[in-house]
């Protein structure tokens, strides 16, 4: 079987992270951010079907690619329902922080994670809640493989903004202290900066 591979783009004004995660010809993006037609490109250049995609969060640079991803790709956006006010408001939520209007495409086919374990294709992840950024953060946990994505909830040596309205800096702490009782081998992949692991954060968070 071939090996599972993480590639990481960071995409858009506020360059958050978009990974593919790919086994043979098969890719599953986590977090469809920004630049749909560099995306779709990149998933021609590499020969590779896309099998489906996952978003951490519902803020608008992490899924902002996934409405015109969809309209040549026949496949939902899993998130958390609690984000679905963010996804709502998307258009308007990135003229806000990018101080322009963009042609954005809403996601066509939303579908809410209300399970703790999914299975895309070959692609098997835990789901751990992680609220505290938005009310639905969430991380996908390969366990076999000991990597996590963890969105804008745990960074390295930083942490995700509890500034916003609907944030809840006590559930964001609780939501860390989650991530960092997983194996100290684990791989961290944020949404925004560079890989590192579950070992180099508990020394930084201690």
């Amino acid at each position: 079987m071939a090996k599972m591979k993480v590639i990481r783009y960071p995409l858009g004004q506020l360059q958050a992270n978009c990974y593919f995660l790919i086994e043979a010809d098969q890719c599953l993006i986590i977090d469809p951010a920004d630049e749909a037609s560099f995306i779709l490109e990149e998933l021609q250049r590499r020969k590779l079907i896309l099998v489906g995609m996952l978003a951490t969060h519902g803020h608008f640079d992490h899924v902002m690619a996934t409405g015109e991803i969809q309209l040549s790709h026949n496949l939902p956006l899993y998130i958390s329902k609690q984000d679905r006010f963010l996804t709502n408001r998307l258009i308007e939520t990135a003229e806000h922080f990018l101080g322009h209007r963009r042609d954005i495409i809403s996601p066509i086919t939303v579908k809410y994670l209300t399970v703790i374990e999914i299975k895309i294709s070959n692609f098997k992840f835990q789901i751990i809640l992680s609220p505290g950024h938005t009310p639905g953060s969430c991380c996908f946990y390969l366990k076999k493989e000991k990597i996590i994505f963890t969105g804008d909830t745990l960074f390295k040596q930083g942490i995700g903004r509890y500034d916003f309205s609907y944030s809840d800096k006590k559930e964001l702490k609780l939501s860390i202290n989650k991530i960092l009782k997983l194996s100290v081998e684990t791989v961290i992949y944020p949404g925004h900066g560079e890989e590192t692991t579950v070992k180099e954060e508990l020394s930084f968070h201690s």
